[in-house]
């Protein structure tokens, strides 16, 4: 059983498909890459699939993102930057066991 829920366009030759199928016997929802060109029509294997036993934490933290949370800021312009700034963040060295680096407040992410 397949069912087509929706497509968000990606570029000109790549859709993102977001599907419910029962591959291998499971059910899910499978979010993949779908292309079409000269070359090769068909899903790519960029994607995910999300198990239906899992996916009601999936819902819940789609949920909890916020209209606030997807609001892009506004970029400096290079003109406007002063002299000795720079441009890109870089990411800082813990100096102490207090501080934690990106990929140690990765792991601090809620479990839904």
């Amino acid at each position: 059983m397949e069912k087509d829920i929706g497509k968000i366009n990606k570029n000109d030759t790549t859709d993102i498909v977001v599907r419910v199928d029962d591959f291998g016997g499971r059910k899910g929802v499978t979010i993949r890459e779908f292309v079409t060109s000269e070359r090769y029509t068909g899903f790519t294997k960029s994607g995910v699939r999300i198990l239906a036993g899992d996916f009601p934490k999936f819902k819940e933290m789609l949920n909890s993102i916020t209209e606030e949370d997807m609001e892009e800021e506004p970029e400096e312009k290079a003109e406007e930057l002063q002299e000795g700034q720079e441009t890109l963040a870089k990411e800082r060295v813990p100096t102490g066991p207090e501080e934690t680096t990106q990929s140690e407040k990765a792991e601090e992410l809620p479990d839904y």
